[in-house]
């Protein structure tokens, strides 16, 4: 890729496991006012209305963390100059791994699934995983949470009747592959989630933890920018101890939204917590 010191750097923004991109609506609409160039690529195989997603799951019910990253490696390759990379949920561990490829200006790992090297999960994080993980069939199928498991996970801060609105909206089964992956990294040395704690010539990253996110709790991003910061490279970390894992959409989304390209602009090292 060539770099233009004069261009506007394109967003790439990678949606989780569970939902489409469509889940970057508000953020879309918002960057693009701000004069950005946005993408929002679905993972592979899922690149069809959610109502047929819903249905069908056949394209991409075996598709796993690696093809999920290649395939965002393929795109990012094509753009004039490395671009900011955001990801949230599990596409916060997939913009991890396209750091470590080398690729972007810069990352943002939204309540981020974990990367390899993380060995402590709470409770609440297995809990949703489970959804998927009780089942060794599930590595090879797409499993989707029900309207009071994503309550759970994603929206609770939210009522029941709110929660239903954006399940509605936003939610299809995700590949259970991808669990399976993350689950038993650590007993892998190859594992597709395994991250170069240690590579100093990746491009700044910063975490970002939701203190009420039951998927990926603050400690988990915490223990993750402490594996980062091995590196040299910037890595900052920072918390916002009201919001959900549906960080993306619950009221006050804008805060994190302008926060991320703002520190994405400017990288620090050092992200005081809120």
């Amino acid at each position: 890729m060539t770099t233009d010191p004069n261009a506007v750097p394109t967003i790439v923004l990678i949606h989780g496991l569970w939902v489409t991109p469509l889940s970057w609506e508000h953020w879309i609409e918002r960057y693009k006012a701000r004069g950005y160039d946005v993408i929002a690529p679905a993972w592979p195989g899922m690149d069809r209305p959610i109502e047929e997603l819903r249905t069908d799951s056949s394209t991409y019910e075996d598709v796993g963390v690696g093809e999920v990253v290649d395939h965002y490696d393929t795109i990012i390759r094509t753009l004039g100059a490395p671009p900011i990379i955001i990801g949230h949920s599990f596409g916060g561990a997939v913009t991890q791994l396209l750091l470590d490829r080398g690729l972007g200006a810069a990352g943002v790992a939204i309540d981020s699934a974990p990367v390899r090297g993380i060995l402590t999960l709470p409770l609440s994080t297995l809990r949703v995983g489970s959804v998927a993980l009780r089942n060794p069939a599930n590595n090879h199928r797409a499993v989707g949470l029900s309207a009071e498991q994503f309550h759970y996970a994603f929206t609770n801060t939210m009522s029941e009747e709110e929660s239903a609105r954006v399940y509605e909206r936003y939610a299809i089964p995700g590949p259970g592959r991808t669990l399976f992956q993350a689950s038993l990294a650590n007993f892998n040395p190859h594992a597709t989630t395994r991250v170069d704690f240690h590579n100093d010539n990746r491009a700044p990253l910063l975490l970002i933890a939701g203190g009420r996110d039951h998927i990926a709790p603050t400690a988990v991003t915490r223990a993750n920018a402490k594996l980062q910061s091995r590196s040299r490279a910037i890595t900052a970390f920072r918390e916002f101890p009201a919001r959900s894992h549906f960080t993306l959409g619950e009221t006050g989304w804008e805060e994190v939204a302008d926060y991320a390209i703002d520190w994405a602009l400017d990288p620090r090292p050092t992200v005081e917590e809120q």
